[in-house]
């Protein structure tokens, strides 16, 4: 008998990874990290427009955020139970529809509208992505290869390097609305690219044999849903006027836990994620490891601004070396699926990192800022590589979209705690003290990750490279 997922896309054979769905891989899990990066030059030309101090235009980030964290692991349940064509063609083209509204848009509400869209509708790139890597390999018989894992790691990478570039270009040919209208010729390439090259496979899930509508727990993803913007909210306002938050965190978290305990299908299988330790340790290197890295990106850019007293443009130099070095330790160390040597390399990095951090003063010269822009480049090409291999061969094969969302879940609840402890180290100004008192939270969350790393003996049962090791039935 034919197989399904090969049938709808040619004979390809069994020999190796189908090649054509690279394409619509790269650029659906690119749409996210591309709308993260413009819109941090088109904040000030917005809120000119619209008469919106700082305060305001920053929710077009944080509803970008929310809803991605939100959207992630919920549209990569409903990916393993329907397959990742459909979700990725619907998701897609909601990022068109967002780059309208928001090219169109009469106020700042409707922009953040816009934005809360392109949040969900960039939620089904990389969760499909993980999917049609984890549906090839069975396929073939053999684990996906390590290059195509590389290449979404360095596409991301990529584009946080060019993606300010590109919404600076953007804005002085067009205007900053020309930032969203960039979406709408994007999502169409890429649902065109979905449409031409996904293949019409069922999803990976038991939903597969019985009604996919009964499989969805709607219950269990508006409790998630409550807990998580209540957590995410706090995270964001911490201050004694936002008490209440954590009650409704814990509240919800509660429900959501005992719904999903006896649900049929739950939306997370806390009996099978609660027995899978190793899963779990990886979400936990997740969260502190973004910790470091989104503090650096936004306070440590705040104080060379600041107290350092660089240029908005030359701020952004300082930071170019960091993901070029990242993309470079991508590319070598993702030659093989290895997880336990890319992590160990990470937690070094950062805490190298944190350390030097605390020795610049205002009188530091330039060349100690891009050294460490440099030693940073390392975590930041070799974690997020060793995070991705983690939960590909970590995760249970039915829930493998669902668990590559929730990795960016708990990435973004880094960023979230990242921002909570840039404001409180900095308060009114990013002055050096702040800076300092920012790189010894930071240098904490790096030996975190590294003792996780460190005592995790699962990480040595995974394989060097897996990439050439056939998989069994």
């Amino acid at each position: 008998m034919t197989d399904p997922a090969t049938a709808t896309r040619g004979d390809t054979g069994k020999a190796g990874f189908d090649r054509r769905l690279i394409p619509p891989m790269m650029l659906g899990s690119v749409l996210n990290p591309i709308n993260s990066t413009v819109v941090a030059v088109a904040l000030v030309p917005i809120g000119a427009a619209f008469g919106a101090p700082p305060s305001q235009t920053a929710w077009l980030v944080s509803a970008l955020y929310l809803a991605t964290a939100l959207g992630q692991p919920v549209v990569g349940r409903l990916i393993d139970i329907f397959g990742p064509r459909r979700l990725f063609l619907l998701s897609t083209s909601l990022v068109g529809v967002a780059g309208v509204v928001g090219t169109l848009a009469p106020g700042l509400g409707v922009l953040i509208a816009a934005r809360v869209l392109l949040g969900f509708g960039t939620c089904a790139g990389y969760p499909a992505a993980m999917a049609l890597l984890r549906s090839e390999a069975a396929r073939t018989g053999r684990d996906s290869p390590a290059g195509v894992l590389t290449g979404l790691a360095v596409a991301n990478q990529t584009i946080a390097v060019v993606g300010p570039l590109l919404g600076g270009l953007l804005i002085g040919l067009g205007g900053w609305r020309s930032t969203f209208a960039l979406n709408i010729p994007l999502a169409a390439v890429a649902v065109t690219l979905g449409a031409l090259r996904l293949p019409k496979q069922p999803g990976t899930g038991p939903a597969v044999r019985g009604r996919p509508a009964a499989q969805i727990d709607l219950p269990g993803m508006a409790l998630f849903a409550a807990m998580l913007f209540s957590l995410l909210l706090f995270l964001m306002n911490l201050h004694a006027g936002a008490w209440y938050l954590p009650l409704i965190t814990v509240a919800a978290g509660t429900a959501f836990a005992v719904r999903e305990l006896r649900a049929t299908t739950p939306f997370i299988d806390l009996r099978v994620l609660g027995g899978n330790p190793p899963l779990l340790a990886t979400y936990a290197r997740a969260l502190v490891a973004y910790v470091v890295s989104y503090a650096f990106l936004y306070g440590f850019t705040q104080w060379t601004e600041e107290s350092y007293g660089l240029t908005p443009f030359h701020a952004g130099l300082v930071q170019i070396p960091m993901f070029l070095v990242g993309i470079g330790v991508s590319v070598i160390v993702g030659r093989s699926n290895g997880v336990l040597g890319k992590l160990l390399l990470g937690g070094a990095g950062q805490i190298a990192a944190c350390v030097l951090m605390l020795t610049l003063t205002e009188g530091s010269a330039v060349w100690t800022l891009l050294l460490l822009a440099v030693i940073f480049g390392v975590p930041q090409g070799a974690n997020g590589l060793a995070l991705q291999n983690s939960v590909y061969f970590q995760s249970d094969p039915e829930r493998t979209a669902s668990s590559a969302g929730l990795l960016r879940t708990f990435a973004y609840l880094g960023s979230m705690v990242a921002s909570s402890a840039t404001a409180a180290s900095f308060g009114q100004r990013a002055s050096t003290s702040g800076m300092h008192h920012l790189a010894w939270i930071m240098l904490g969350a790096g030996v975190l990750h590294l003792l996780v790393t460190v005592l995790d003996r699962s990480l040595r049962r995974l394989p060097a490279d897996a990439a050439e090791r056939p998989r069994k039935a």
